[in-house]
């Protein structure tokens, strides 16, 4: 039977990786551009969704929060206060290193427990195993690619390998 633990960890780490890796690019593309560095972190696909940065943010969050909620481990307060590429970089690498610190013992073993996440408009219960597989994973990648989306949207020269990390 697969771990919590081989589910989440490695898959974030592959992730912040690939965006770590993507969004260089981005940088670089606006560089050579001359596209300024606000200008390319506050694309949207669409007025009322969030812009590149909160994308980066919100996967962060993601993978924080899992760690937090089905191992019991304290998080790490990010401020979501990045305006640039460089601060973007950093936020994946703490939250790398985050999750580096996180013991195998401390997921493994929770597909069964409760997890509850309370919103605004709803509370939703979950065992750990649902949790990971129907809420953590879809909405960690929904914000990678959706910062791929973006960035080719902008004309960045990055594919599906590279949103593979191949």
């Amino acid at each position: 039977m697969t771990q919590l633990y081989d589910l989440t960890v490695p898959a974030f780490r592959r992730g912040f990786a690939s965006l770590s890796a993507i969004l260089k690019s981005g940088e670089a593309y606006a560089q050579e551009h001359g596209i300024a560095e606000a200008d390319m972190l506050g694309t949207r696909l669409i007025d009322d969704m969030a812009p590149l940065t909160a994308q980066v943010q919100r996967a962060s969050d993601t993978a924080k929060g899992a760690m937090v909620r089905l191992g019991g481990v304290p998080t790490i307060a990010m401020a979501d206060d990045e305006t640039s590429f460089a601060a973007l970089q950093q936020r994946i690498a703490a939250t790398v290193a985050f999750l580096d610190g996180v013991p195998r013992e401390a997921i493994d073993g929770k597909e069964d427990a409760v997890v509850t996440i309370v919103t605004p408009s709803r509370t939703l219960d979950f065992t750990g195993q649902n949790y990971v597989l129907g809420f953590v994973l879809p909405n960690f990648y929904f914000h990678i690619t959706t910062a791929y989306a973006l960035l080719r949207m902008r004309g960045v020269p990055i594919g599906k390998m590279d949103y593979l990390g191949r």
